[in-house]
C-alpha cells in the first residue's frame, strides 16, 4: 500500500530533567497534544502516528487523535538513541505491515509553537525544491562571532579580528529550532537517516521558537505562548 505523508511524534517516556516532560501539562493541556493537533488540523497527513515505549503516552495520544499501531523497542528507548534511528524504525516497521510513504515528517511532542500552516509550508516547500529534508531554524539573537571564552580566568574574543566589526555586517547564523523536520522518506532511508546537506530552511521568529530543557524553560514557554495567541 503506497501512502504519501506521515507524521510522526517521537515521545518516549523517559526524560531526566523534566519528568513526564513530554505529558506535563502545559497551559491546561498535556504538552504532546498541541503537536498532534497542529498535525491533525494540517490536513496534510495521510498518517499520524506517535512512537513511545510509554503505554500512558500511548493513551493520552490516541485520546488526542494519534496512531499508536506498534511500540517503541528496547533500542530506540534508551538516552542514546537518536532520533533519525527512531524514524528507521517506525519507517521498517510500517513496512513490514505493507505501508510506505513518499514523505514524512518527525514532530517532537514538546513543541508547543507548531501551527498547522508552519507544517503545510514545510510540505509545500520540500515538494516545490525536491530537496532530502525541510528544517526550522531561527536566528541567533547575538552574532557567535563576537563571542568570548574563558583563558586563565579571563576574557578573551574567540574571533577579535571581529572586534571592530558591526552586528548588521558579520553574517547571519541559525540554529535548529527544535520543532519538526520534513523529510524525502526514500532519500533518507539511503542515507540512513544522516542528512548533512540538501536540506532547506524555514526561519522562524524567537516568539515561535523556545528550548524546553529546564522548569524555567517550560515557564518561559508558557508566557510566550499565552503573548503568541493574544497577538494572533
Amino acid at each position: 500500500m503506497n501512502n504519501t505523508t506521515i507524521a510522526i511524534i517521537t515521545a518516549r517516556g523517559g526524560s531526566k530533567r523534566i519528568p513526564r516532560k513530554n505529558i506535563k501539562e502545559f497551559c491546561g493541556e498535556p504538552i504532546i497534544n498541541y503537536s498532534i493537533k497542529a498535525a491533525i488540523n494540517s490536513n496534510i497527513f495521510d498518517e499520524i502516528m506517535v512512537s513511545t515505549d510509554d503505554e500512558e503516552i500511548a493513551k493520552i495520544s490516541k485520546k488526542a487523535g494519534a496512531e499508536v499501531p506498534f511500540m517503541r523497542s528496547e533500542a530506540t528507548s534508551n538516552d542514546t538513541a537518536a532520533t533519525h534511528d527512531v524514524l528507521l524504525e517506525v519507517f521498517s516497521k510500517y513496512k513490514k505491515i505493507g505501508k510506505d510513504f513518499k514523505y514524512a515528517c518527525c514532530i517532537y511532542p514538546t513543541a508547543p509553537f507548531i501551527n498547522p500552516e508552519k507544517l503545510k509550508l514545510g510540505l509545500e516547500t520540500l515538494i516545490k525544491t525536491n530537496a532530502t529534508a525541510v528544517n526550522p531554524v531561527i536566528k541567533f539573537s547575538y552574532p557567535p562571532q563576537r563571542c568570548f571564552i574563558i583563558e586563565n580566568n579571563y576574557l578573551k574574543y574567540k574571533w577579535p579580528e571581529n572586534f571592530t566589526a558591526r552586528s548588521q555586517d558579520l553574517e547571519p547564523f541559525y540554529h535548529d529550532a527544535g520543532q519538526f523536520y520534513f523529510y524525502d522518506v526514500e532519500k533518507f532511508i539511503e542515507r540512513k537517516g544522516i542528512i548533512l546537506e540538501d536540506k532547506v530552511p524555514i526561519i522562524l521568529s524567537e516568539l515561535e521558537v523556545q528550548d524546553i530543557d529546564s522548569l524555567d524553560d517550560w515557564k518561559i514557554a508558557e508566557i510566550k505562548y499565552r503573548v503568541l495567541k493574544e497577538l494572533i
